[in-house]
């Protein structure tokens, strides 16, 4: 990177869904380590980038699923317990919460991190899936078709990602968990994967899981 360039916007839309049991470099389980791990890190090394700017935004990719799960902070790595989607859950909460306290701690220098649900797509995201679930999921027919009527085509998926990275809606707010090109509404019991949990939102979940993030990785911009 050059001396003095700044950066505007970042989406962190990287992620695996639903992978078979791996370990990746201490053992951390690869879906939080992909998922999280990676953007922290990275948001971390651009720091002084975004920060040398008029403002920028960061914008983390989270999802539905993390309806699925909290932080599990007695067994983040998921050892001797490994469930797929559970797992997915707990790094898309990550990513939620991940938002939070980096727009706490940036917004004085003018980062806003934002976190959305880009909606339901068929991608290579579910490369680890096996036809036989998706359509046991009901969200495919045997010949492979999409069937599930909430999903999105990838351009629609994109629109609440770049809505929170450029509209001026969201001018002076950040933290916030994003859906449909809007804020999200509280989560209601019993409505599944409508709005934002409030583990996924809460303040002092956000600050634990920075601080444990920079014991993993070692980075840290304050």
């Amino acid at each position: 990177m050059r001396v003095g360039r700044s950066i505007d916007l970042a989406i962190l839309n990287a992620g695996v869904m639903a992978c078979p049991e791996t370990r990746v470099g201490p053992g951390w389980e690869l879906q939080f380590a992909t998922n999280h791990l990676g953007h922290f890190t990275l948001i971390n090394l651009i720091w002084s980038a975004l920060t040398a700017g008029e403002g920028a935004r960061v914008v983390a990719t989270s999802s539905a699923g993390h309806h699925i799960s909290p932080i599990r902070w007695d067994n983040i790595n998921f050892d001797g317990n490994y469930q797929k989607f559970e797992a997915y859950g707990q790094a898309k909460t990550a990513n939620a919460l991940f938002a939070v306290e980096l727009d706490r701690r940036g917004s004085e220098q003018g980062v806003r991190a934002f976190s959305v649900h880009p909606g339901g797509i068929l991608t290579p995201l579910q490369r680890h899936l096996p036809k036989e679930e998706m359509v046991a999921l009901k969200w495919i027919d045997e010949d492979g078709n999409a069937i599930n009527s909430a999903f999105k085509t990838p351009e629609q998926g994109a629109a609440t990602q770049l809505w929170a990275a450029t509209s001026p809606q969201l001018e002076g707010k950040g933290g916030v968990y994003c859906e449909d090109c809007d804020i999200a509404e509280p989560a209601v019991e019993g409505v599944p994967s409508v709005g934002v949990k409030e583990y996924a939102v809460d303040p002092e979940q956000a600050k634990r899981l920075w601080d444990l993030s920079v014991k993993l990785t070692g980075a840290s911009i304050s």
